[in-house]
């Protein structure tokens, strides 16, 4: 079956109508819209053409009809497409925003929770930002393993872009500093370029072998080696506004709600959807914006919320995530536009800051 111009403008009154009321929608209520000339019968009768094609559904006994997931993913794909030169060249009449993104912080972490809160009190959903990390794989630059104690060795670890991460490993044996140096040769000429990828099971194998005598100490060693390619003690994320929700009767039902806290809460969860976001920038999607509706962002909490999100960047390669939060019914156009700002904003106050 066809989704002809009319079937979509009477699915665009539909969601429209939703986003405003959260109410079912009828054919009355669709025909009263100005440039809707269509008698209610054939409303009717279009309304269930859209239902078996499973863009609305009934969801009680009476004519009424609200979006499905499918039918909203139409609704924000268009509404993207429209909007998208709009986005990329208008510059918004967002001045309070503006303003409040060109006062000058003393920290980046306090621009970052700031931009949070404002978020959250323009659009009255929850949001988050993240700190700017490296897209890019981290690759091993330089270990120095020094002798402090007998059985206590320092392993500094020095990765691209010059982060640096100490930690000291306690070994079950007896230590000397020639023993050390031939360790610090083993893992230098074996190692130096490489990515957390890039340490296969073959590596770890080789390494350990030539280790000899000291192979428990060269996996405790490779164990730390993996952590911290594998992880970023700089990353946060701050967040705002996860209480808006109770605002919104689809998500205040007590299992719902606490689901959200608790993702909120804990952050953990979040991490997810600052992934998905990294791994479609990666993919080069065409677009800075993504929107996730429903079981899209793959975070179970959150299966009847849409999530907008966007990237900034601070310089090539290292970005962050800012993440508007709330039902499926928002206000996309709102939501689209404001983020758009915030994130051309934060983009540049950061850059000026470097």
């Amino acid at each position: 079956m066809e989704l002809d111009e009319r079937k979509k403008k009477i699915l665009n009154s539909i969601i429209k109508s939703y986003l405003k009321t959260g109410e079912p929608v009828g054919s009355r209520t669709i025909s009263k819209e100005e440039g809707i000339n269509i008698s209610s019968a054939t409303i009717r009768n279009e309304m269930a053409d859209l239902e078996e094609m499973g863009y609305i559904i009934q969801p009680h006994t009476s004519s009424g009809r609200i979006p499905t997931d499918a039918g909203y993913r139409l609704y924000v794909d268009q509404l993207m497409q429209e909007k998208k030169d709009e986005l990329d060249q208008r510059e918004k009449d967002l001045d309070e925003m503006k303003d409040f993104l060109d006062e000058k912080v003393e920290k980046v972490e306090q621009l970052l929770e700031n931009t949070a809160k404002l978020l959250a009190n323009d659009t009255n959903y929850a949001t988050m930002v993240t700190s700017p990390v490296s897209i890019n794989s981290k690759r091993l630059k330089f270990i120095q393993l020094s002798l402090i104690e007998s059985k206590k060795i320092l392993c500094v670890i020095v990765t691209e872009g010059n982060r640096v991460r100490n930690r000291i490993i306690n070994v079950d044996q007896e230590m000397n500093s020639e023993r050390v140096l031939k360790l610090n040769l083993l893992f230098n000429s074996t190692l130096i370029g490489l990515t957390y990828q890039d340490i296969n099971l073959a590596i770890v194998s080789q390494i350990t072998n030539q280790g000899g005598e000291d192979a428990t100490i060269v996996r405790d060693i490779l164990d730390v080696i993996g952590l911290a390619l594998n992880s970023d003690e700089d990353f946060k994320i701050y967040t705002s506004g996860a209480t808006n929700i109770f605002k919104y009767p689809e998500l205040s039902e007590s299992s719902t709600a606490s689901e959200i806290l608790s993702a909120f809460e804990e952050k953990k969860l979040l991490t997810t959807l600052v992934e998905k976001n990294a791994e479609n920038d990666s993919q080069g999607t065409g677009t800075d914006i993504q929107v996730y509706i429903g079981n899209e962002s793959n975070v179970q909490s959150m299966k009847d919320c849409s999530i907008v999100t966007a990237s900034y960047e601070i310089e090539e390669g290292v970005r962050g995530t800012i993440g508007i939060i709330g039902p499926k019914r928002m206000d996309y156009e709102k939501v689209l536009e404001t983020l758009n700002t915030v994130r051309r904003e934060l983009d540049n106050k950061l850059k000026k800051e470097e």
